[in-house]
């Protein structure tokens, strides 16, 4: 039996490069394309895809969401970011949000493959240098997260609530507190974290995974 997948991406040459790759491999039988999120929504589950190959720079909403969409509705779907992106941070999100492998477009076939049948036999796969990359990040994010002071429970939640772009009165009508109880929260979270706005807020918050 081959292994059915779908690629989402919004260059036609990369996806007509997979297919043509793919081409002659029994082992992987491409079941469907798509250029949008939108699209993938929509035509995912009656692809019969067991896999996506999903970039994460696409139009109309980026992977990353998506991912998190897609596992929502079809929690037995694996996906793979395959993507140009390499900074850890995006590779850590993709995880975060469920994904189960992670490769470069500069991956060849043979990895390819190996990828496909990795996440179908319940692994994460991560292209080798992303791995050793990682690694040595956690290691150097262990020491420095040590130095990073704890949220309490409401700063968590004011930071979610920035992170989704809400803005003061939102974020008091969400947690059902007042506004200037809201802009403390936003005062202690910058002075906690060394950041001079809220923007500031977030970019720490990310490198710090407190997001």
């Amino acid at each position: 039996m081959s292994i059915k997948i779908a690629i989402t991406d919004d260059h036609q040459l990369v996806l007509q490069g997979i297919k043509s790759m793919l081409s002659d491999t029994e082992e992987v039988n491409v079941v469907a394309g798509f250029s949008t999120a939108e699209q993938t929504l929509q035509g995912l589950a009656s692809s019969e895809a067991e896999v996506l190959l999903l970039d994460i720079n696409l139009p109309d909403l980026d992977g990353i969401s998506l991912s998190k969409k897609l596992l929502q509705q079809q929690p037995e779907l694996k996906i793979i970011a395959l993507t140009n992106f390499e900074d850890l941070s995006f590779v850590k999100r993709m995880l975060k949000n469920g994904v189960h492998g992670y490769l470069l477009k500069n991956t060849d076939k043979l990895e390819l493959i190996s990828a496909l049948k990795a996440v179908l036999s319940g692994e994460i796969y991560l292209q080798k240098d992303l791995q050793k990359r990682l690694l040595l990040n956690d290691t150097k994010s262990n020491s420095r997260n040590q130095l990073i002071p704890k949220l309490t429970r409401r700063e968590q939640e004011v930071l979610q609530a920035i992170a989704e772009e809400l803005t003061t009165k939102e974020i008091s009508e969400k947690l059902f507190i007042s506004p200037k109880t809201v802009e403390t929260h936003r005062m202690n979270l910058m002075s906690k974290l060394g950041a001079k706005n809220s923007v500031g807020i977030i970019k720490i918050a990310l490198e710090n995974e407190l997001l």
